[in-house]
């Protein structure tokens, strides 16, 4: 027979009445409100441990995606495209038959993205690690992407603090700094232009930190549907193995 387990519940939950729905929260509780749980052959320690096994394993996948080769570049969802202060340039200099100079700024801007993207798993792994029963219980009680909040909530300042210096190097590096200046120097020499400056390290690091939780999202919910996807032996047990 197979166990019931908090995330099982969740997954059950999303299709079910309200009153089912109030039913299975209540079994919850009291799934996760003791150290052993008679009936599933599951502990409250294992239950949470699936959890945050589910969670980091999402995380994980979602840097390993984004930090990849055109993990950004050549995903139209979270690919990093100019500044919308820089729009204009853009398409005054593409008209200027300066188009490949933008392309090298963009492809730089997302080789940064991508660059910053490896510093993202271990941060998301600090944080699930620290993730309460009461936490998990508010994944419980939230939306589809409850857990993506969670560690939106607590890994932000975090990401930002990791992601701007190995963005600002990354865009060193990939000569985004250098194209972006030509960009804008190029513009501001045109007559009668309003001169365009702007925090490129900001705007890249703001649209990786974008990119990363876009995905974690998309994972959660993948998880939500078919946890046992996520098939590693603890996740096997909690999700109802055998």
């Amino acid at each position: 027979m197979k166990k019931i387990s908090l995330i099982a519940i969740v997954f059950l939950g999303m299709t079910l009445s309200a009153n089912a729905q109030s039913d299975l929260l209540s079994g919850a509780k009291k799934l996760i409100g003791g150290g052993s749980n008679k009936g599933t052959g599951l502990s409250s320690d294992e239950i949470i441990s699936g959890l945050k096994e589910a969670l980091t394993i999402g995380a994980q996948k979602s840097s390993d995606k984004l930090s990849a080769a055109d993990g950004f570049f050549k995903d139209a969802v979270v690919k990093v495209l100019m500044p919308p202060e820089a729009q204009k340039v853009e398409k005054t200099l593409r008209s200027a038959g300066l188009g490949d100079l933008v392309d090298k700024a963009i492809l730089s801007m997302n080789r940064a993205a991508e660059d910053a993207s490896k510093s993202a798993a271990p941060i998301f792994v600090d944080a699930v690690k620290k993730m309460s029963v009461n936490d998990a219980l508010g994944i419980l009680r939230g939306p589809d992407t409850a857990a993506t909040s969670y560690l939106k909530k607590t890994t932000t300042p975090q990401l930002t603090s990791a992601f701007k210096p190995v963005i600002e190097t990354s865009l060193q590096k990939t000569d985004a700094t250098k194209y972006w200046k030509d960009v804008v120097d190029a513009y501001n020499k045109i007559p009668f232009t309003k001169k365009v400056e702007s925090d490129l390290p900001s705007y890249v690091t703001q649209k990786a930190l974008w990119g990363i939780f876009y995905y974690v999202a998309q994972e959660e919910t993948k998880i939500r549907k078919d946890p046992a996807a996520q098939a590693t032996d603890l996740l096997k047990k909690v999700f109802g193995g055998k």
